[in-house]
């Protein structure tokens, strides 16, 4: 009967999505994006750029867009219906918080899942077929990361849901905490590091960095596309070389760490709402 439930309410907020054409949009939008990246970006040889410089333009517009859109998803999967009355009806069927809860944030993170996957996916064909030697695997690499960093904003906007009575309020939180985590938090760490006269980027400085899934995912994203990391040495006067401890058995995990926090807060909240 759980299963059900839980499977249930994913499918009505997939369908409900399907019918507000979200998956198209984004899709769209994703494909576009990295295409023109690709295309445009090396507009001056008259040739499509490789993967590496790609993603490294589209990985900036990635931390704005996937994060907005997520947001945008769902911050008002609670409160919307709370809002209509139909949290009560949902309640009264036996259906439990955490299924409701789980349910909603399965449905969600398929919608961005898939979103971002075919986006990405169909652009990546595009590219591969007219740039030598691209690397399928890093490129795959890239989007599941950018799938798990577009999970923790949903994770994050479901939590805002929860703890406010009205959708313009639950936004207006979402929207703080995606400022917060894009430009205030950057901004903080910068004026500490400044602070020291640093020329280097110290290791404490990476480690600092783990406390912002936005640095974990570009982090974790420059580490395992090698192109990347090469023209990052390119275009800055010194050397780039990333602390012992910054690995994949480290920032994997912190990208899924955030997403059940945020999750479990978000069902914490819900249970102790007066329905």
């Amino acid at each position: 009967m759980q299963n059900n439930v839980i499977i249930s309410v994913a499918k009505k907020e997939i369908m409900d999505n399907i019918r507000n054409k979200w998956i198209i949009i984004v899709s769209v939008i994703f494909a576009l994006l990295t295409i023109a990246s690709s295309y445009y970006g090396a507009a001056y040889s008259k040739k499509w750029s490789d993967m590496g410089f790609t993603i490294v333009i589209i990985m900036s517009m990635v931390q704005y867009l996937i994060s907005i859109i997520a947001l945008i998803l769902g911050y008002g999967t609670i409160i919307a219906e709370v809002e209509r009355g139909s949290m009560s009806s949902l309640l009264s069927l036996s259906a439990t918080r955490l299924e409701i809860i789980t349910g909603k944030f399965l449905g969600l993170a398929s919608v961005l899942s898939i979103s971002i996957f075919v986006g990405f996916g169909a652009a990546g064909l595009i590219i591969a077929a007219n740039v030598p030697n691209f690397n399928f695997v890093e490129y795959l690499i890239f989007i599941g990361a950018s799938i798990l960093f577009g999970l923790i904003f949903l994770s994050i906007s479901l939590f805002f849901s929860t703890i406010f009575k009205r959708r313009s309020t639950a936004i207006g939180g979402a929207v703080f905490l995606w400022f917060f985590f894009l430009f205030i938090l950057s901004i903080i760490f910068g004026i500490i590091l400044f602070s020291t006269g640093s020329t280097i980027i110290p290791d404490w400085y990476y480690g600092l960095e783990l406390l912002n899934p936005v640095s974990v995912y570009s982090n974790f994203v420059s580490i395992n596309v090698v192109p990347i990391s090469q023209m990052m040495q390119t275009v800055t006067t010194t050397p780039i070389t990333y602390p012992s401890f910054l690995t994949n058995w480290l920032l994997l995990p912190l990208l899924f760490l955030w997403i059940i926090v945020f999750f479990v807060l978000a069902y914490w909240r819900f249970n102790k709402q007066d329905i």
